[in-house]
């Protein structure tokens, strides 16, 4: 199983850096051209929001086709989108980048994650293949805007795009020696009625609203990087670098994870997680210099980093077998849903009553919904 899952985090990482890259070098070109804050989280919410309308469709569709043809599809498009700007290095097809870029990483996603889960036998093995998983976003974050941030430094916008427009390619070199699971057998299909259905679980709804809570923490980090560092004068390296901190801080801890699984409890790591994500949040707008930032960054990155493996476990076991798919859809879309959203209000907020107060309105947020973390409780939903 460790050389089919080394495969599958390479494949990740090849798609999802392609996203983040494109992410933090796009707002910098808009800045840089006189585009408010407020264009620039239209141009943010935009890798999120083909995701929120394709997210269901992709996982049902990853339940009936398993792995490979979804991550066939989403190569070909991210490839297509990043192609795009390389070509018309301009503000409008920049949002057309996006677009497609997200949609692609978001489908490659939910294929991915629910091949992982279905290799897992029990609780504990969940926990650690997950935070396995959860490493090759935490590299994409430091790899896509680390090496975007040098080339732009270098040799431009348009040499930058170039290198995140090849990655995606890498991904189905890694996927194709994949073993395809079992798919969903034909009687488990649509017998469960409308996905919504899932939203009657009290425990997957509070799942759903911590998840989306711990979402914005990382919208509000990867939007306000960015603006307050053009505000400071802060090269794109040095920007690349803080937001790449905040990904080696967080890989860091879920290099931690797959060890410490068996000891550890959902509810425990994610309460106490939120807490310190709020903590944080009120710092961190108080902070002048690039090496503060920088530090403030990686006790963030440790505190989100360490979430996502214990949300995916517990999702995996309050929902059914056969509909995994299906629920890891509704997650995509819920966070995605707030990432088309969220910037857009960080944008107008900011202007409003500036980034500080930005900060300060999501880390009380989470603060108060810790409590929903310390009540949460798994049960497993039918034979996993």
């Amino acid at each position: 199983m460790r050389a089919s899952l080394s495969r599958l985090i390479a494949a990740q990482i090849s798609l999802h850096a392609c996203m983040t890259g494109f992410r933090m070098a796009a707002p910098l070109m808009a800045l840089r051209e006189g585009h408010s804050p407020v264009a620039v989280g239209m141009l943010l919410a935009l890798f999120a929001l083909a995701q929120v309308f394709l997210a269901l469709p992709a996982g049902r569709y990853a339940d009936r086709r398993g792995l490979k043809k979804p991550v066939v599809l989403a190569v070909g498009v991210a490839t297509a989108g990043a192609a795009l700007a390389v070509a018309f290095p301009i503000f409008a097809v920049l949002c057309v980048t996006a677009l497609t870029c997200g949609a692609a990483t978001g489908l490659a996603m939910i294929a991915l994650q629910r091949h992982v889960g279905r290799l897992a036998s029990n609780p504990t093995e969940l926990k650690q293949v997950f935070s396995w998983m959860a490493i090759g976003p935490s590299i994409s974050n430091f790899v896509g805007p680390f090496a975007a941030g040098l080339l732009i430094d270098a040799y431009g916008f348009r040499a930058a795009f170039l290198l995140l427009a090849l990655l995606p390619s890498l991904a189905w070199f890694w996927v194709r020696g994949t073993v395809e699971l079992e798919p969903v057998a034909p009687e488990h299909r649509n017998v469960s009625g409308s996905s919504w259905n899932l939203l009657r679980d009290a425990g997957f709804r509070r799942l759903m609203l911590i998840n989306w809570m711990l979402s914005s923490c990382w919208d509000v980090h990867t939007f306000l990087v960015p603006v307050i560092g053009h505000e400071r004068d802060l090269s794109a390296t040095v920007i690349g670098a803080i937001l790449g901190a905040f990904a080696l801080a967080a890989t860091a801890i879920r290099l931690a994870m797959p060890w410490l699984a068996a000891h550890l409890r959902e509810s425990v790591v994610i309460g106490t997680a939120m807490v310190c994500t709020a903590g944080l949040f009120a710092v961190y707008p108080l902070v002048q210099a690039a090496w503060a930032m920088g530090a403030l960054s990686v006790l963030l990155g440790l505190a989100l980093g360490s979430v996502q493996p214990m949300i995916m476990s517990t999702l995996h076991q309050i929902t059914p077998r056969h509909r995994h798919g299906e629920a890891l859809g509704l997650r995509a879309m819920a966070i995605n849903g707030s990432s088309v959203v969220m910037p857009l209000l960080f944008g107008s907020a900011g202007v409003v009553v500036g980034v500080a107060g930005v900060f300060w309105v999501v880390g009380v947020v989470v603060g108060l919904g810790s409590r929903l973390a310390w009540t949460l409780h798994v049960e497993t939903a039918g034979p996993h």
